[in-house]
């Protein structure tokens, strides 16, 4: 009786089995259903059809992307088809650029949901379409077409594959986890999330996250970014409800980040040679110091990032009673306070929160920098102001979720990346240039999210828009949004202008630092052998010197004879003109010959015997040495001056008569002789000083002239210690 039982139970799965079975093949195979199975054919109705052009993970992708937006992927495709430009739609970029379509449309819908960053399916589906975008088309080599569940693991044949499609549940936990996404991919959907990434940092926050995994991102990594972001933004939501009191809050401020409010951290407040504990908050307009009193904080100090007051804001050193001995500390200036302000951020080991908050406040500032430098009005002045908060905000999800520190990687805000790449300046030119054509949505109903008749980008605030839908109150921006298409900088199928500024930046920082890396490899250390490598880059110019300053002392007669009569010939009949014009040609001659006939050759390393080792001792003698030939050789610059101007104020008068006369002598000649005859006569005289006949007369008359110039008197100086100047004001 028992083995009758099992058997029927046996029977009675694989009747559910081949049942199934039947349902998924009616379902891809489009065969007619029989009215065995009608049943399973009410089933499949309701599933995702996939698209033939399509890998099967971005089938799985566009499925999940058809659900989200309420309708069939074959609706996808066909307002693909119809709404998109021809270009975008070419045959080899077909798979690609609908993958991106799909994506876009349903990340700008999940998005305006408040906690789409906490969901596990939003945080899959975004990094499925990295994978989808990255291996698009069903002629995509096979390590891209199967998820985890392969042909073996299934067991069965060809059609059992179908079952990648049965459920979105299914077909996101088909997708192999060992699977990594590239920095193409990521830059291309990160972005449409505006939370997520910024178009202008995104290369620097995917080589933050790639840092330990060979620049390819995993889930895992992927995940726990997100998820911290998440728990950023909720914590900066819950200090902004607890200090609007506290600190007197505007109604469009956020608080982006609190620091001191830990005993064992403290953040210390120096104004001249008094110190004081206190909390410091950051938002997006201000600074906030609140001094600790008696187990309570007092009323918070407001030092102004908005307001054009020449504000500066650096590292700086500070200490106790005004001693400048840490370098910990953040210098805050302006025209509002009477003397500077140093946060200083005690920490044993380093200064990295110095640094982290130092780039965080300097953010803001430049923010509205660049604001007032391009006249932005509303809305987009929010709009730059919420770039610069989401920035922040990805920071501290970086540093917080991987331990990682601005020493560590590039920056992730987006208008101090812009002071520091090359052609930054063009970034924001580019960026103010998108603005312009920003949507003013208060009071409208209707955002554009495609490309008008014209083909100008119609562009919504959507980092603006993501704040708000992430539960930050705005005055700017209505509830409309919830009912309109918010489109960014990432369009379908296009390179963005702002994409070509950024990765134009991208190359030409990659070209600095394969530069810089030749420059730190050919460094060396010492004073001696510094000299050395110097005289031998300097051998042909030192090697002509001394060829020249031989000729010029006669000791081969007939040698420096007919290098003065060539000299001559070309100082009068006006070649001279030409010399510096013929060495500048012969050097690109030079160098263009090298390129043609050098190409392909490696580069032969620069030899220089380096002088014999010196100790510790010897090397600090040497540069004292040097510091003293330094401070002589100013001195002796001074002197001069100082003699100079003795003789404009006729401290002696009867030098200044002579020297008054000369300067009329030779004013007389360069007004009345060609400049020909008097390079010809300048050059004969100092040419000719070591000739036999001319040596005696000539180092005569020297001495004479050096004899003059030591009876000139130096003019007084006086020097005035900073005690009397304060006494004096």
């Amino acid at each position: 009786m028992a083995d009758s039982g099992n058997e029927n139970k046996f029977g009675m799965w694989q009747n559910i089995l081949r049942h199934h079975h039947n349902s998924f093949k009616s379902l891809f195979h489009r065969n007619k259903p029989s009215s065995s199975d009608a049943d399973a054919s009410d089933d499949s109705a309701n599933s995702p059809k996939p698209i033939p052009q399509l890998s099967p993970l971005a089938n799985s992708v566009v499925s999940r992307c058809s659900k989200i937006l309420g309708v069939s992927t074959q609706e996808l495709q066909h307002a693909f088809d119809s709404e998109l430009p021809l270009g975008v739609k070419e045959l080899l970029t077909y798979a690609r650029n609908l993958v991106e379509f799909c994506s876009y449309k349903a990340l700008h819908k999940r998005s305006r949901t408040s906690d789409y960053l906490s969901d596990n399916e939003f945080r899959r589906l975004t990094y499925d379409m990295m994978l989808a975008w990255e291996a698009p088309s069903v002629h995509i080599d096979h390590e891209h077409e199967t998820g985890t569940g392969s042909k073996d693991e299934t067991g069965g044949d060809e059609d059992e594959g179908s079952l990648f499609y049965s459920s979105s549940t299914n077909m996101a936990l088909q997708v192999d986890d060992k699977k990594t996404v590239g920095l193409e991919a990521f830059s291309r959907i990160a972005p449409v999330c505006a939370p997520i990434a910024d178009i202008i940092t995104v290369h620097n926050l995917f080589d933050a996250l790639t840092s330990a995994s060979g620049n390819r991102l995993h889930f895992l990594v992927y995940d726990k970014y997100i998820r911290c972001l998440d728990k950023v933004i909720k914590n900066s939501k819950n200090v902004l409800a607890t200090s609007v009191g506290n600190l007197q809050l505007a109604e469009e401020e956020i608080v982006l980040d609190v620091d001191g409010p830990i005993p064992t951290q403290p953040v210390l407040q120096h104004i001249g040679i008094s110190a004081w504990p206190g909390r410091l908050t950051l938002t997006n307009y201000a600074l906030y110091f609140e001094s600790l009193g008696v187990g309570v904080y007092e009323k918070a100090v407001r030092y102004d990032l908005g307001t054009d007051m020449k504000q500066v804001i650096k590292p700086d050193l500070t200490g106790p009673l005004g001693a400048r001995l840490f370098d910990k500390a953040v210098m805050y200036s302006s025209t509002s306070v009477a003397e500077p302000v140093y946060f200083e951020f005690p920490e044993f080991k380093a200064n990295l929160r110095r640094d982290y908050w130092l780039d965080i406040s300097l953010e803001i500032l430049r923010a509205h920098k660049f604001i007032r430098k391009f006249s932005l009005k509303e809305p987009q002045k929010s709009e730059v102001l919420a770039r610069a908060i989401l920035g922040i905000f990805r920071c501290r999800a970086v540093r917080e979720a991987f331990k990682f520190f601005s020493s560590h990687y590039k920056t992730l805000l987006t208008f101090n990346l812009a002071e520091t790449l090359p052609r930054g300046d063009m970034i924001l030119e580019t960026l103010s240039n998108s603005l312009t054509n920003l949507t003013a949505v208060s009071g409208k109903r209707d955002i554009p999210g495609s490309v008008d008749s014209k083909r100008q980008l119609a562009v919504s605030p959507a980092s603006l828009v993501a704040l708000v839908c992430l539960g930050f109150k705005s005055n700017k921006v209505d509830d409309v949004y919830e009912e309109t298409m918010v489109a960014g900088d990432i369009r379908v199928g296009e390179i963005n202008p702002l994409e070509v500024a950024v990765k134009q930046s991208l190359l030409d920082t990659g070209r600095a630092e394969a530069a810089q890396a030749t420059v730190d490899q050919v460094k060396v250390e010492g004073i001696d052998t510094n000299v050395a490598v110097m005289k031998e880059l300097l051998f042909p110019v030192i090697e002509s010197a001394n060829r020249l300053q031989r000729l010029a002392s006669w000791k081969d007669f007939y040698r420096s004879m007919a290098f003065l009569l060539l000299c001559c010939y070309m100082i009068l009949r006006g070649w001279i003109q030409y010399l510096l014009p013929s060495i500048f040609v012969f050097i690109a001659i030079l160098m263009l010959w090298r390129r043609h006939f050098r190409r392909g050759r490696s580069f032969e390393a620069f030899r220089v015997t380096p002088p014999s080792n010196r100790n510790a001792v010897e090397q600090l003698l040497t540069l004292q040495e040097a510091i003293a030939q330094f401070e002589s050789l100013i001195q002796a610059g001074n002197i001069t001056l100082l003699k100079i101007r003795a003789l404009l104020l006729a401290i002696l008068p009867q030098a200044t008569e002579k020297v008054a006369l000369l300067l009329v002598f030779i004013a007389a000649v360069f007004a009345f002789i060609p400049p020909k005859y008097i390079i010809l006569v300048v050059f004969i005289e100092c040419y000719t000083r070591e000739m036999p006949c001319r040596k005696e007369s000539s180092d005569r008359w020297i001495r004479r002239i050096r004899e003059w110039w030591v009876r000139i008197p130096a003019a007084p100086v006086q020097l005035i210690k900073p005690d009397d100047c304060k006494k004096r004001k």
